[in-house]
Order: C-alpha cells, then structure tokens, then sequence
C-alpha cells in the first residue's frame, strides 16, 4: 500500500488525512490542537471509523507530530512505511507559485515571505511544513496552495485600479482563495456530466462560514470573487465582503477605530454575525423562519450579493454550462440555493424544487430537464484534491 499524508496547520492546531494514493480512500484522519497551551488535545479516526482522543500537553508542532504517530501505531498503521509524500495546503502563494511544488529551503523562504499578504495562515502553513519533515525526512513534502488555481485570471481580473508603482511595489493585487476547492468542483462536475473540462464554462459557489465564487472557463479561474485577502467579496459569516473603501476612512476619522480595530470589524464582527448577530446560516435560516427581521434582511443582503457576482460571471463567461454549489452552505441549505438562482429562467438556469431538497449526500443535478444549465451539488474534497496534486509532482 502507498499512501499520502494531507496536512492543514493552524497556528495552534493541524488536520490530517492519511489517503490510499491509488483508491483515493480516505485511511485515517484526525486534528491535533490547542498547541502551546496547557492542556492539548487530539483526535485520531481509523479506517474503520474507530475514534480516539485524548488529552495532553502539546508544547509546539513537532510535539503534535509525535502524538500524530503514536496515534498511527495504536491503530496498527506504519504510516512511515506506507508513506510515498505529505501535501501541505499553504494559503497565500502570491505571485510566484502557479502549481503545486515540492518544498526546499528556497520554497520555504518564499512561503515565509509572503507571510505578510497572509499574516493568520501563512506562518502556520510553515510550522506545520518544518514539523512534517522532520517527522517525514525521507519523502517528498509538496506545498499546494490556495491561490494557485486563481493565477491563470487575465490581468483585467486581478489588477486593482491604483497606483501602479505603489501597487508593484506592495504586491498589492487580487489573487483569490478557495482554490483547490474550486479545482476539484470544477473538475468533479466535469466527470459528473460526462463532458471535457475544456468544453465547459462553468460558475463553482463554495459557500461556507468563508465564502467566495469562481468563473472557470475551460478548466481555468478567469475571475474569483476574493482579492487580496478573503475579506473581498461575499458575505461571510464574520466577514463583509465588499465594502465601498471609503466607509473605512470615514470609521477611522469620525469613530475613532484604529486599523487594527477596522481589521478586527471586517473580519470577525461584520457578514451574517454583524447584520444579524448570528454568524452560523443555519441560526440565521431558523431565526428568519422566527420572524427576526435582521436574520431576514442578513439572508437578502447575503443573496443580493451572490446574485450580483453570477450575473457578472454570465458575462464574463458568455454563458455558462454549469453551475455548481459546494461547502457546508451551498451542500446543505436548498433555500439559499433556490434563492439565489430565482427567476433566472431567461438565462436557461431553472431549479427543480423536488431534486433541490432531495436528502442525498453525493453529486447530483437539482435542475429540471428543461433547464439549459445543468445546475449541481457538488461535495468538496481539498484534502483529495491535495492528495492528487501532490501525487502528481512527485509522480505516484
């Protein structure tokens, strides 16, 4: 057996998943956290769906490595063994990482330097690389990163319209997140419709606690609703999105907020949390079926937003083929997705109402057979799409 270890680090915590790299099956997963504080934890779920935890103090990464394999050995799994290379998500890859790529000490300096474009995960990212490999030093550690599906968007899509030296000179430009999800949608419901990537203009939402959407065009972004950071874009469960940049200056002179308190706003007290003072759709969905009447104008404003990004991704396009709904709110909530696509018949996309709250799980169609736009459920895999990607550059 071969297989490839998928880490996701946190600053205080890391994900794991162990996949059989030929039947893609899933052998092992599980989350250490809560690294550097007293009381540490971890989680370890086997193959055959046996879960342990235990709690422990866990001083920094490497540590967490350690019980990462202890835990491996109590199931009976030599994870050493069957190990041909660990993919690691990194989130910011600016500029300078297109495609997935083995780490050096080059890649690692890089991935360190971009820290300040993504100052919460890139620093994280790298932790938890340098534990890995010296947990793993005999096989290949391969980054994969969140915006290297966005660097095939044409300058038009990724160009802020300031000054150009300024902006040259920070690396100040949109380069999108969510990437690897969007790939794998992408290409899933390619399979599932039985016709070429290349063939297919296609609109992927992955809507979750973060949220964004994805014009691809025969397999490739050519436009992704994020900027720089997460923060543009669509309502988030704690973020804005998009937000006339002028309401910021105006906080800061006539509130007296700080940067770092306008920061703090944008991210983790604005979206779903700041109109509606829920951060969680399914209480915004339950209390707008209540009556409130700001979980009911949360729910608008949140629709009114992704309606405006797919009409502008129906241009972009020039039509589109498919659309697709992934993440923990595009998978699980029909009323967002009938919303959102309501009353678009003239464009070809018509909602069945029966398949759209069907309760399967997998990939499936939720548009009538009349519909000109074959309209999707897809489940997201970042951690397959890891795994493959990662396969691929050191040629499992």
């Amino acid at each position: 057996m071969s297989a490839v270890l998928v880490v996701n680090s946190g600053s205080s915590s890391f994900k794991y998943q162990l996949i059989d790299a030929e039947s893609e099956v899933t052998l092992a997963s599980g989350l250490v956290e809560r690294i550097g504080e007293p009381t540490g934890g971890a989680t370890h779920t086997d193959a055959a769906g046996e879960r342990t935890s235990l709690e422990l103090e866990i001083v920094d990464h490497t540590a967490g490595f350690a019980v990462m394999l202890e835990a491996f050995a109590a199931s009976g799994v030599d994870v050493v063994a069957d190990l041909v290379a660990v993919g690691h998500r990194v989130v910011q890859g600016g500029a300078r990482f297109f495609e997935p790529t083995i780490i050096t000490d080059l890649v690692r300096i890089n991935i360190d330097e971009l820290s300040g474009l993504a100052p919460l995960h890139n620093p994280a990212n790298l932790a938890g690389i340098i534990a890995a490999q010296k947990a793993f030093p005999d096989v290949s550690h391969v980054a994969v990163f969140d915006t290297a599906f966005h660097q095939t968007m044409p300058p038009a899509s990724y160009t802020y319209a300031i000054d150009a030296a300024l902006a040259e000179k920070y690396r100040v430009r949109r380069y999108g997140f969510h990437g690897t999800s969007h790939r794998f949608v992408a290409h899933a419901a390619a399979e599932f419709v039985g016709r070429p990537v290349e063939d297919l203009r296609q609109i992927v939402l992955h809507l979750g606690n973060g949220a964004s959407m994805c014009a691809v065009d025969g397999g490739r972004s050519i436009d992704t609703s994020m900027g720089m950071t997460p923060l543009e874009g669509l309502v988030m469960g704690t973020r804005s999105g998009d937000i006339d940049p002028a309401v910021l200056l105006y906080l800061q002179r006539r509130a007296g907020l700080s940067a770092d308190e306008v920061d703090t706003l944008l991210n983790k007290r604005s979206g779903l949390l700041g109109l509606s003072g829920r951060g969680d759709m399914r209480d915004v969905q339950t209390a707008a079926d209540a009556g409130d009447e700001a979980a009911k104008l949360a729910l608008d404003v949140y629709v009114h937003r992704a309606r405006s990004y797919i009409g502008a991704y129906l241009v972009e396009l020039r039509g589109v083929d498919v659309i697709s709904f992934t993440a923990g709110v595009g998978e699980n909530s029909p009323l967002l997705r009938s919303r959102i696509l309501a009353g678009l018949e003239s464009f070809g996309i018509e909602i069945d109402p029966v398949l759209n709250t069907s309760p399967d799980r997998g990939a499936r169609v939720i548009s009538t057979e009349n519909s000109r736009v074959t309209v999707l459920v897809v489940p997201t895999n970042e951690e397959l799409e890891i795994a493959r990607q990662t396969l691929a550059v050191v040629g499992g």
